[in-house]
């Protein structure tokens, strides 16, 4: 059952159902959760929400003492009238500060279906908000904060599996497809680096949000295929100052989310645009945003590199890119990212299809072919942190020259190759 109250009713043992007001007003990331934690329910006592609907079949109702001995209110006006006892409060839980509830660890290939859906869904709101951009109407952060949620979800439940997936599809307009792939590698850094809860939040706000300019440049995107970076510099660099201004006049968009939509194309050596910032002027949050964007363009873009390509691409301008936040990220996303080509020991090529938290450079991979042979193989699966030295990576593979599918085409086979093995 559903009941309103006001936030100085909340009690431990409470099942949220919704948080009323502004996403911005209160500081969780999910709005449906069981309260158990002291310090939770004294932010949200203290934060600016008008109320609170709890679910009273999932957690504790209202409760009210029985009156054995009601107080009388004495007085001609109050004649008759009684006060209930006050109710009596629960004792605080002891618990860690954090998310409201955490998502319990899920395989790669059962968090994989679990992706695809969330995509989905993601996808079609992020192109309905180009489209509404495009035709002139405010942006809300009502109309993102469900993305937001799947994504995190997504990568609470399995940190590789979202981005993974992103990289073996390529059926998605590019400009949409980046935005979302950006906004999760956000995510997932701004977790890997200790954020608090609205921090990964705004995070992931600003990667989703952060290339809604391009849908005000003055050109149809069709002409180059949807993406934008084949524009010609002076067009397409517009679209910073573009979707600034136009987020800022939505009213509601957090200032550290404006300030990475400005700032996303800054670099380190001042070498950037707009403004040409260098250093220490273009904020922490700017510089993560810059080796998220600069990194999906490379492995998604027109050049298409291998992501392992990528990671050291941007390792060799330590002058554009924060070298400290950059290894930040190798240890969020792999040295050998999902997707990445890889050569083993065995003289096989294979492709990474999943990561090892404990240790980065040894993922899982499938193979799919043989050099000595020359030829397709049926392929396996292979934990290489788990295969006592059989096998290992030894670089970054060549497949120029082979006869191979189409590579969006191939990833996506080994990837679902993977899955039926580990189901």
């Amino acid at each position: 059952m559903l009941k309103r109250i006001s936030t100085h009713e909340v009690e431990l043992g409470m099942f949220i159902h919704k948080l009323e007001g502004s996403w911005f007003s209160h500081p969780f990331w999910k709005r449906r959760f069981l309260l158990v934690d002291a310090g939770m329910l004294e932010r949200l006592r203290e934060s600016h929400i008008d109320g609170v609907v709890i679910d009273t079949s999932k957690g504790k109702s209202v409760a009210v003492a029985p009156v054995t001995q009601p107080e009388i209110i004495s007085g001609p006006r109050h004649a008759g009238m009684t006060l209930p006892h006050r109710r009596q409060r629960l004792e605080p839980v002891p618990q860690k500060n954090g998310f409201a509830r955490v998502a319990a660890p899920m395989h790669m290939a059962r968090e994989f279906g679990r992706a695809k859906r969330a995509a989905g869904d993601a996808l079609r709101v992020v192109s309905k908000a180009f489209i509404e951009v495009r035709l002139g109407k405010a942006i809300r952060t009502k109309d993102v904060e469900p993305v937001l949620d799947a994504v995190y979800a997504s990568v609470q439940r399995n940190l590789y599996a979202f981005n993974g997936l992103l990289r073996c599809q390529t059926d998605n307009e590019p400009v949409y497809r980046h935005s979302l792939a950006v906004s999760a590698l956000m995510i997932a850094l701004a977790r890997h680096m200790k954020f608090s809860p609205i921090d990964i939040r705004d995070a992931g706000m600003a990667g989703l949000l952060m290339d809604i300019g391009v849908a005000q440049l003055p050109v149809d995107l069709a002409t180059v295929g949807g993406d934008y970076m084949l524009l010609r510099p002076d067009l397409r660099e517009q679209h910073v100052v573009l979707g600034y201004t136009f987020l800022k006049a939505a009213g509601d968009i957090p200032d550290p989310v404006l300030r990475v939509i400005l700032e996303h194309h800054e670099r380190l050596d001042g070498g950037g645009y707009p403004q040409g910032l260098s250093g220490a002027a273009i904020s922490a949050m700017s510089r993560m945003a810059a080796i998220c964007d600069t990194y999906d363009t490379l492995i998604s873009g027109a050049d298409q590199l291998d992501p392992a390509d990528a990671i050291r691409k941007l390792r060799e301008a330590p002058e554009r890119f924060d070298p400290a936040i950059l290894e930040r990220f190798v240890e969020t996303v792999g040295v050998y990212p999902i997707g990445s080509f890889i050569r083993l020991r065995s003289a096989r090529l294979a492709m990474v299809v999943d990561e090892d938290p404990a240790d980065p450079a040894l993922p899982v991979v499938r193979t799919f072919w043989s050099l000595p042979l020359a030829k397709r193989l049926k392929g396996e699966t292979i934990a290489l942190a788990h295969c006592y030295g059989e096998d290992a990576i030894e670089g970054i593979a060549d497949l120029s020259g082979l006869e191979l599918p189409e590579i969006g085409a191939l990833r996506a086979s080994l990837l679902s190759a993977a899955c039926k093995d580990a189901a």
